[in-house]
């Protein structure tokens, strides 16, 4: 018969043996963190010609509840949206945010391109160039790239891009999208206005390396006004360890000629 003592001690044990998995489990977890694709047509709602309107799309920003947020079309210094603005850094203040502005062409005597929002501080940062087909025509195109650490501990990079119209360029976008994230150290989300539907060659080619938040029932982003068709994604790559906890467009037709797509996310 064992004593008192010894019985105590494999009580304790056996409580300890299940007790670690499930601790082990419920750390895997990852605290869920929300990303924001838009394209904000440099704060021009298209129901006003002209008017630039940034505490709009920052409302929009604030209310999704985004710790990550990817923006294309974005005017810093220009005239059509004012001297001395700098729309990343406003929306930045106006959001309690963290910013980070990449130009991809010039733009009414200031710059244009696309930028980065967060809430977490920013680690590291980084930009690229896309290719364009000779002779194609188009605009030049880029990446913005940073790193953060996630609440968990955990660091990841996240990307916006804005690929061209002209379907040549696209093509070269995707490929060099998927060499530029290929190997990346830390689990990558990348998030942009693709000008592209989600059956075309550009969107099954970054299928091919990513992981879409959503691909049946998405919802469209554009027009603002009665929704036609999907153009703006998020996707992370297919290595990364991510649960998709939710996926919407949201349904916001005055601050922008595209409407917002946000997802929860959780990094296991």
């Amino acid at each position: 018969m064992l004593n008192n003592n010894l019985c105590g001690c494999l009580i304790v044990s056996i409580m300890l043996i299940f007790a670690a998995p499930l601790k082990s489990l419920s750390a895997d977890k990852g605290k869920p963190f929300k990303v924001l694709c838009y394209n904000i047509h440099h704060a021009n709602p298209p129901s006003k010609p002209g008017y630039i309107d940034l505490p709009a799309i920052a409302r929009v920003i604030k209310e999704s509840g985004a710790d990550l947020v990817a923006l294309q079309e974005v005017d810093v210094n220009t005239d059509r949206s004012g001297k001395g603005i700098h729309q990343a850094r406003e929306l930045a203040k106006l959001t309690g945010m963290y910013s980070f502005f990449v130009k991809t062409i010039d733009h009414g005597g200031g710059d244009y391109g696309i930028a980065i929002l967060s809430k977490f501080p920013i680690l590291d940062s980084a930009s690229y160039k896309l290719p364009m087909k000779e002779g194609a025509g188009g605009e030049p195109r880029g990446v913005a790239a940073i790193t953060v650490k996630l609440p968990g501990g955990k660091k990841i990079l996240f990307a916006s891009t804005h690929l061209d119209l002209k379907p040549a360029n696209k093509l070269l976008h995707s490929a060099e999208l998927n060499r530029i994230f290929k190997n990346q150290r830390h689990p990558v989300i990348l998030a942009g206005d693709f000008n592209s539907l989600p059956d075309s060659e550009v969107i099954k080619e970054l299928d091919s390396q990513f992981t879409r938040t959503c691909t049946e029932s998405c919802g469209f982003t554009i027009p603002e006004v009665k929704p036609n068709r999907t153009i703006d994604y998020i996707m992370f790559s297919k290595t990364a360890k991510i649960d998709v906890l939710s996926h919407q467009v949201i349904a916001e037709p005055y601050a922008s000629d595209h409407l917002p797509v946000l997802s929860e996310l959780r990094l296991r």
